[in-house]
């Protein structure tokens, strides 16, 4: 759902073990109330090249979330896992669904589609102006999360100029049956129960996980109801494995719109749009196979995906409802070879992706029927060249094809059909002159097309240009698994950027911008301070502007030029566990402040987590909260003090989970 579309503005429990808990549902009843006005960390094997890293061939530059990491910061969803772990930038979501914007590198409003967002091998990514829905993803099947920051399209096809994550879900190893039970309640009616299974026989193995969270959430017209099933079954063979899993979702969301800054200072938690409601339901069937043949490993996933929205826009002069009907069909096979060349340890790779997305529109407004299909091919090889130095040089190349075809009853102009071809490339280079210090370059094009609602409210008579960025980035990596500390610079060239540009009249519209450019520092930091204290932290400096045009020296819209993330946490040993949090977002521009006149910036803000747990057996406790100093802040306004949709107030929160 999108609302922003359509926005004017845009067992038993011991008796001490209870009266704990009674006492912490006091706590929490009087703290929701608003306001007057060296131990290194167990390995995890990461993806390369989309088959699992060889040794010596780990992924440059990569961000790894491990399961330890999501249950030890409490997190309910994994888009909350990759912005308060991973350090990534997340905006406000429009639908009362935890599924915020993320945004790597500063893309402004559109985010969600210069990232790639990928499940166990398979695009999550829509063909239209939607963001990923990671909450959909059962928490309690995720084995770990990782982030590539940075032009990824060799890989990963149109879309991944700011980098892609990864979600990989787990596989049941352990003979017998396993699983858990979680429940939480906190602040604004907040709730989500949990069970997760697991089932090891032999060669065969499979997980059930069923979950249900809800929440009326900080502001009014905001509630929000999901479920979640999920159904994996997996075989192993001599030389491979295979398997398949099913899963569904069904939310229902209220839309609580946006305000202006007037109305947000005299009270962040009004809604305006009291009517307006919507929905969505998923349902994804995914199989995938391996077989390793000699020195080649052989891969591929088959998934259908299908996505049913409904928007009812009830409260303003002009009432709308909607119906998007959408499907998705996707097959990748590929292939890698693994092995030694002239003393040199070698690895290419080569893969085909097939995709096929068709969308049906049943509106007030509109009867847009379209489909797309793509189609590419992908080469990459990585050679280790000096093991003494740990020398790496990787080449990488791709060639994808779009068809695009669509057709509107009502717009009252002839169907469309396109076909557009983009190309991406990218080398990399590592090396390790000392121990403890590796250091690396990247450069490479990426590159991304209009999707269906870009194309459909443009200003030009023919579809929208493709969008290429030429990318570049340079990296040093010092330390071990205990203490370690990576630095990066980066640029982005942008030609054609695809974005929404107000100014155009007379209520703006999709465009091609003149050439812009991302350009910035990360650094990631990670030590274990001692045997029982974790820290780890990320900093990210952006600058984002046009770089030729009348607008040239201006700065884009809606991209805090710096945002610090840090975490410490706390396990001694003795069954206790506490993790905080605290993320501070530099000021930004308004999304109409295309030419930088508007004499107000969207405030910086300081926003703090933090979760106590104690383990007793098969059972943990634990108090979580967010936004723990209460601050009232926003991180999404489409317009200069107004289009403001404000972030939540401080929530509380108690759990249990039973783990056998």
């Amino acid at each position: 759902m999108n609302p922003a579309v359509f926005d004017s503005g845009a067992p038993a429990v011991k008796p001490l073990a209870l009266a704990c808990a009674i006492a912490v549902s006091t706590l929490i009843s009087a703290a929701c109330a608003p306001a007057a006005a060296q131990e290194a960390p167990s390995t995890i094997v990461v993806t390369g090249a989309r088959f699992p890293s060889a040794d010596g061939l780990q992924p440059i530059g990569a961000t790894v979330i491990s399961q330890d990491d999501i249950r030890r910061a409490g997190v309910n969803d994994v888009n909350s896992a990759i912005r308060k772990i991973g350090g990534v930038f997340g905006r406000q979501s429009l639908d009362s669904s935890p599924d915020f914007a993320l945004d790597l590198r500063g893309f402004g409003t559109n985010s969600a589609q210069n990232l790639v967002i990928m499940v166990d091998g398979v695009r999550l990514n829509e063909n239209e102006l939607a963001n990923s829905v990671l909450s959909t993803i059962p928490i309690d099947t995720v084995e770990r999360i990782e982030i590539t920051r940075g032009g990824s399209s060799v890989l990963y096809g149109e879309g991944a100029t700011g980098g892609v994550i990864q979600v990989f879900t787990r596989r049941a190893r352990d003979e017998g049956m396993h699983g858990s039970v979680f429940a939480e309640a906190g602040c604004f009616r907040q709730h989500d129960v949990r069970v997760a299974l697991s089932q090891v026989t032999g060669d065969i193995s499979a997980d059930l996980a069923v979950a249900r969270q809800g929440s009326d959430n900080y502001r009014e017209n905001a509630d929000f109801d999901q479920r979640n099933f999920s159904l994996g079954l997996q075989t192993r063979y001599i030389g491979g494995r295979a398997g398949i899993r099913v899963e569904s979702a069904q939310q229902q969301s209220r839309f609580p719109g946006s305000l202006s800054l007037e109305q947000f200072e005299a009270n962040p938690r009004q809604s305006l749009t009291q009517k307006d409601f919507g929905s969505l339901n998923t349902t994804r069937t995914s199989a995938f196979a391996e077989y390793r043949l000699g020195a080649v490993d052989l891969a591929a996933e088959l998934s259908h995906r299908e996505r049913n929205v409904r928007s009812n826009y009830l409260s303003g002069d002009f009432s709308s409802v909607g119906a998007y009907d959408g499907r998705q069909d996707q097959f990748s096979p590929r292939a890698r070879w693994l092995g030694e060349a002239g003393g040199m340890l070698n690895e290419a790779v080569a893969g085909v992706d097939l995709t096929r997305w068709v969308r049906k529109t049943t509106s007030d407004y509109s009867r847009a029927d379209a489909r797309q299909k793509s189609k590419a091919l992908y080469l990459r090889d990585e050679l280790r060249f000096d093991s003494a130095h740990d020398a790496r040089l990787a080449l990488g190349a791709r060639r994808e094809l779009f068809d695009k075809d669509t057709s509107d009853a009502l717009a009252g102009s002839l169907p469309e059909s396109r076909a557009q071809a983009q190309n991406a490339w990218d080398a990399q280079l590592s090396v390790k002159p000392m121990p403890l210090l590796t250091v690396y370059g990247k450069a490479g094009q990426s590159y991304r097309v209009a999707n269906v609602d870009e194309n459909g409210y443009r200003a030009s008579a023919d579809i929208l240009k493709p969008q290429t960025s030429h990318d570049l980035e340079l990296g040093a990596s010092f330390g071990d698994a205990v203490r370690k500390v990576t630095a990066r610079v980066f640029r982005h060239k942008l030609r054609d950027e695809i974005f929404f540009d107000p100014t155009l009249a007379p209520f703006g519209f999709n465009t091609n911008l003149d050439p812009t450019r991302r350009q910035g520092v990360e650094i990631d930091a990670d030590s274990v301070v001692t045997g029982a204290w974790h820290a780890s932290a990320h900093v990210q400096h952006v600058n984002a502007s046009f770089t030729d045009g009348p607008d040239a020296g201006r700065e884009l819209v809606l991209v805090p030029k710096n945002v610090v993330t840090a975490r410490l946490a706390w396990q001694p040993g003795n069954g206790q566990s506490a993790d905080v949090g605290a993320q501070w977002v530099d000021r930004q521009r308004y999304g109409s402040d295309f030419s930088n006149t508007c004499d107000a910036r969207m405030p910086s803000y300081v926003t703090f987590d933090g979760r106590y747990a104690v383990k007793a057996g098969p059972w943990e406790i634990a108090l979580s909260g967010l936004n723990l100093a209460d601050r009232r802040y926003f991180s999404n306004a489409f317009g200069c003090r107004y289009g403001i949709y404000p972030s939540d107030g401080r929530q509380l929160k108690l759990s249990a989970r039973y783990d056998f």
